[in-house]
């Protein structure tokens, strides 16, 4: 289940015109007076790593989480996550609000020797291309054409804390915003730490403010962390940080056609993971599996 609930937060960012689904026997006011959230030191579940939550938000459980994101923004229910990280001085259930959904994927120490070489001007040109290419696929299953328009901020790579952090402008036919996907990758021992901020264009001054200090607050605990990585016995990932951005990672492990919606409440901002999306540009960023010249 790691694998399928990870890749799906990784894939490609579509946005679709949809309203949110609220359960019929319960009211807005009902659903937010029954999430629990907590504040200060938070231990994400599996003990993998930590978030230290500031004054200014507070975190959902996983229960919690996925009751947001299916009785509150219109998700189909069983979204498995770490759970949801919302400011608080911001009413989840309005236009305003926005989470930062946080997922672990465990596909092994991905290396970071390709953050210098990485072109990512031809990076966003695979990019789009792969996008249009799989619009026929999103027609069939129920999605409108979009169209990734560049890049909200351009990737950027901190090796001394081993964060990677980037932002796409997404466009969806017949839909009037704009949508903003702002990822930041944590680069662990045996996998990487997944916050995914879904919003509008018009709120990416706020979210990239904000986003900095969700990333101070969040890291591995001791003995999960970058540096605690053993190349004796440690599995290394077959990609690098290329793939990480571009969604192809999932592509290399032959998992197609898997669909995901997070959908922001009254925004018409949707995040999508098609399988498929990811397998070009996984063959032409990922890491080749080491090859055991003893088996020849």
């Amino acid at each position: 289940m790691t694998l399928f609930r990870t890749l799906l937060c990784t894939m490609f960012s579509l946005l679709l015109a949809a309203s949110p689904v609220q359960a019929a026997d319960t009211t807005p006011e009902q659903l937010l007076a029954s999430l629990k959230f907590q504040e200060g030191k938070i231990s994400l579940p599996g003990g993998v790593a930590t978030l230290d939550l500031p004054a200014g938000f507070r975190y959902l459980a996983p229960a919690d989480a996925g009751r947001l994101l299916s009785e509150g923004w219109g998700n189909p229910p069983g979204i498995e996550t770490l759970g949801m990280i919302v400011p608080t001085a911001v009413n989840p259930l309005t236009r305003a609000g926005w989470g930062v959904v946080v997922t672990y994927e465990k596909e092994g120490h991905v290396k970071d020797d390709d953050a210098d070489s990485i072109k990512y001007d031809e990076l966003l040109k695979t990019m789009q291309e792969s996008m249009q290419e799989a619009n026929e696929e999103r027609k069939k299953q129920g999605y409108q054409p979009m169209t990734l328009v560049g890049w909200a901020e351009a990737p950027r790579y901190d090796k001394a804390s081993h964060k990677l952090y980037w932002a796409k402008e997404l466009h969806s036919a017949g839909d009037a915003q704009n949508g903003l996907n702002y990822n930041i990758r944590v680069l662990g021992r045996e996998g990487v730490l997944v916050l995914n901020a879904v919003a509008g264009m018009d709120q990416i001054a706020q979210i990239r403010k904000e986003m900095k200090t969700v990333t101070a607050f969040s890291d591995f605990t001791p003995g999960n962390r970058y540096a605690d990585f053993d190349e004796k016995t440690d599995k290394v990932a077959e990609y690098g940080l290329a793939a990480l951005i571009a969604g192809g990672a999932a592509a290399k492990l032959g998992l197609f056609g898997k669909l995901f919606a997070l959908l922001l409440a009254f925004k018409k901002v949707v995040i999508v993971g098609i399988g498929a999306l990811g397998f070009g540009i996984a063959k032409r960023f990922g890491r080749k599996p080491k090859v055991d010249l003893s088996k020849s």
